[in-house]
């Protein structure tokens, strides 16, 4: 019963969890702009602010995206986890843990997570496991089809 109940869990996180960084690249391409954003890195003193800013707003956006879809998941949790490091680093590092202070329990929450996800597989109803299924099938087929 709870392996049945799994794809479905995991497509729930993966869907809580893209849209939350949806949000947060979105956020970045549209609140003010992109320059903005930029500008609000360079006075968090974020080294190249401009590629930091287009590269973060980016994963965030389209890696959310290949969350929901369950695409591309190991590399797409890996970038997710360094935008979101990079974050703890740079800016909530010196507030602590909790985020209520400014600290890092929430971006790195965000990390941890994009690494599970990145990693699980994501379950039956994502992209990848269609296609791994998919080349496995076609893997098991081809010896069969060579004995004959």
């Amino acid at each position: 019963m709870i392996a049945r109940l799994q794809p479905i869990g995991l497509l729930i996180g993966r869907v809580a969890l893209g849209v939350v960084f949806i949000a947060h690249g979105w956020q970045k391409w549209s609140t003010n702009g992109i320059d903005a954003t930029a500008q609000g890195f360079e006075g968090m003193g974020i080294p190249a602010p401009t590629l930091s800013a287009y590269f973060a707003a980016t994963t965030e956006l389209v890696g959310g995206f290949l969350l929901i879809a369950g695409a591309l998941l190991p590399l797409v949790g890996l970038a997710l986890a360094a935008v979101m490091l990079g974050a703890m680093y740079f800016v909530h590092l010196d507030g602590g843990f909790f985020s209520m202070n400014g600290g890092y329990e929430y971006v790195l929450t965000l990390a941890v997570f994009a690494i599970a996800i990145g990693f699980s597989g994501g379950g039956l109803l994502a992209l990848d496991s269609l296609w791994l299924n998919r080349k496995k099938d076609e893997e098991a087929a081809e010896p069969a089809a060579a004995a004959a």
